[in-house]
């Protein structure tokens, strides 16, 4: 198999770090580059995500969650409910499975 010479640019601070990590690892940087391409081939890509992080990924989720508890309040003519509302309704489920499990409150 025939080789040839592939010449890159590439800020030196990074290069020395990159090659500090691969050193780590028992690697040199030509050794780790042809591993990056032969598994780009194998991969028949990036063999890496390439995504952007998803930095309100947490608020996004709670919203969403938030947004269906209001739906299924408002489902549940739950919606427009007060705090004493809300603690009478607890403290009446409470009673009655107390009473149908035959303790005493």
């Amino acid at each position: 198999m025939a080789t040839s010479v592939t010449q890159i640019r590439i800020d030196e601070d990074l290069k020395n770090q990159a090659a500090a990590i691969f050193e780590e690892l028992g690697l040199d940087l030509p050794t780790a580059i042809r591993m990056f391409l032969k598994r780009t081939v194998q991969q028949n890509g990036i063999p890496f995500s390439m995504t952007l992080p998803r930095q309100e990924y947490q608020a996004t989720r709670a919203i969403r969650a938030m947004q269906q508890l209001s739906q299924e309040a408002e489902n549940n003519g739950t919606a427009d409910m007060s705090l004493e509302e809300i603690n009478s309704e607890i403290e009446a489920a409470r009673n009655d499975r107390t009473a149908r499990e035959g303790h005493t409150a």
